[in-house]
């Protein structure tokens, strides 16, 4: 890598920068350019980070590339793409909808509603597939919560015997 110099202003916003930042990954970038440019080495600083070396040179292109005055936007995470929410927002008011109803109205055979209940009703009567993990944070979104019902059994006490008129011994 050719050398790396930082202008004057540019170190001085970094290192005000690091002190004012609550994002970690935006504070570990920019430590690391001010690394680079008091001399430390790529393989030191990438120890240093626990990251590779090729990611202190992507975050090094990525800072210079960018000549944005604003260093959270040079700092930032570069655009990813992948697949877009597809539920988000779409199965929120269904779910809504539906939740305060007893499933046995809808022709369920259950007295409460659950997430693979609800992802079954999306998918018959809506053609809407969603995982699991949606529908949980849908319910989240929505702020509902609620508990399955939980049977505890409990063990006979020691005692059980006399409370019923028989001997303690068997």
């Amino acid at each position: 890598m050719t050398e790396f110099r930082l202008k004057n202003r540019e170190r001085v916003d970094l290192e005000n920068f690091m002190l004012h930042t609550p994002s970690v990954k935006e504070r570990c970038r920019a430590q690391a350019i001010l690394w680079l440019d008091e001399g430390e080495s790529v393989e030191q600083i990438a120890e240093l980070l626990h990251v590779s070396r090729q990611t202190i040179y992507n975050w090094v292109d990525r800072f210079q590339q960018r000549q944005d005055p604003d260093l959270r936007a040079r700092l930032a995470d570069a655009p990813r793409q992948g697949r877009p929410p597809t539920a988000l927002g779409i199965i929120d008011p269904l779910i809504a909808e539906i939740i305060d109803r007893d499933p046995g109205q809808l022709g369920y055979y259950a007295t409460g509603w659950t997430v693979p209940l609800i992802q079954h009703h999306l998918k018959q009567v809506h053609g809407i597939e969603v995982c699991t993990r949606s529908i949980s944070l849908a319910l989240d979104r929505l702020r509902l919560r609620w508990k399955r019902p939980r049977h505890q059994l409990s063990r006979r006490p020691d005692t059980w015997r006399q409370a019923k008129g028989g001997s303690k011994t068997g």
